[in-house]
């Protein structure tokens, strides 16, 4: 017999849980880094300027619950509309499954491993700077490439 397919694949987003949707997170912490965008393109450069709620460790939120209290402009991610979702990391689960796309090997999801995602250097586990180490002006200096 046929074994039923995990929920990433046989549901879309909007028909997740919370539970499955939390899950979905696979802890890298890209989301939480700051962005530029250019004026001229549109086209966002990440940096590896963090939140300054971000674990650097963990690569978790410190107060989840309360993050847009917190942080003003911190995204709900499942109340944006999926095609707004280009500003996600190329790697992220929510933007790869509204692309149509698998969940990568390394997903804790499919790898059964929490710590997968860094183990395959999709976090910057280590390499971020807190945002109030760095002047907003030099943040150009910090730009990363991402995927």
């Amino acid at each position: 017999m046929a074994r039923p397919l995990p929920f990433w694949q046989s549901k879309p987003l909007s028909a997740m849980s919370q539970t499955e949707w939390e899950s979905l997170c696979d802890g890298c912490g890209l989301c939480c880094l700051h962005k530029l965008e250019d004026e001229d393109d549109g086209a966002v450069y990440y940096t590896q300027i963090s939140c300054r709620w971000l674990d650097h460790q963990s690569c978790r939120c410190q107060d989840y619950q309360h993050r847009r209290q917190q942080v003003p402009g911190c995204l709900d991610v499942r109340a944006a509309q999926p095609q707004v979702y280009d500003w996600l990391p190329p790697s992220c689960a929510y933007r790869l499954l509204a692309e149509g796309e698998p969940l990568p090997v390394w997903h804790p999801l499919v790898s059964g491993n929490p710590d997968s995602v860094h183990q395959a250097g999709i976090s910057l586990r280590g390499q971020m700077v807190a945002e109030h180490q760095v002047k907003e002006e030099d943040w150009p200096d910090y730009i990363i490439a991402i995927g």
